[in-house]
């Protein structure tokens, strides 16, 4: 089970809590004397300065969207969605061994003029949509592939949604 410390100060149970714009995990465990510890994952945000390539931006993003809950996960989902002129975003694994799938999503896009990134691993894409348990360490275990996504809601404005679209735009 998962508690999450919420902004008022008052225990909830839930999985994410969006804290200075970084997306943090808190885990209780209880340890063998009965005292509680927490553990705290966080996203790779990088340092001030250092410009953020397009790969995390859309990591940064997707993220963000899950906490908003404007994501569409796996075929069905993102079909629904790019007929209903929702989505924003799709993201499409390369390692998809389903020919079909591919095509289907790529037509619905081009149909829907919607912009299409496609990822290296379908086990990275259903990591960063949250397809996956996180353990003690703050390390990914138990992933589960997912070869597309669909973005409906970026949720509130980043450096990496900026990052995103000039990259969106430049292609």
């Amino acid at each position: 089970m998962m508690i999450v410390l919420s902004r008022n100060s008052s225990w909830c149970i839930g999985r994410i809590w969006n804290l200075d714009r970084r997306e943090v995990t808190h885990q209780i465990h209880s340890t063998m004397s009965g005292e509680e510890v927490a553990v705290v994952a966080e996203t790779p945000v990088p340092l001030l300065g250092e410009k953020m390539d397009h790969e995390t931006a859309l990591q940064l993003c997707l993220r963000k969207s899950r906490a908003y809950g404007g994501i569409a996960r796996g075929l069905h989902e993102a079909a629904k969605a790019i007929e209903k002129h929702t989505a924003q975003l799709c993201v499409l694994a390369e390692d998809c061994d389903q020919q079909d799938y591919k095509k289907l999503v790529i037509g619905l896009c081009k149909d829907h003029n919607i912009n299409l990134i496609t990822v290296a691993s379908a086990k990275t894409l259903g990591e960063w949509v949250g397809l996956c348990k996180i353990d003690s360490e703050g390390k990914a275990r138990k992933v589960v592939g997912c070869s597309c996504v669909v973005v409906k809601d970026y949720g509130e404005e980043s450096e990496a949604l900026h990052v995103l679209e000039e990259h969106l735009k430049s292609r």
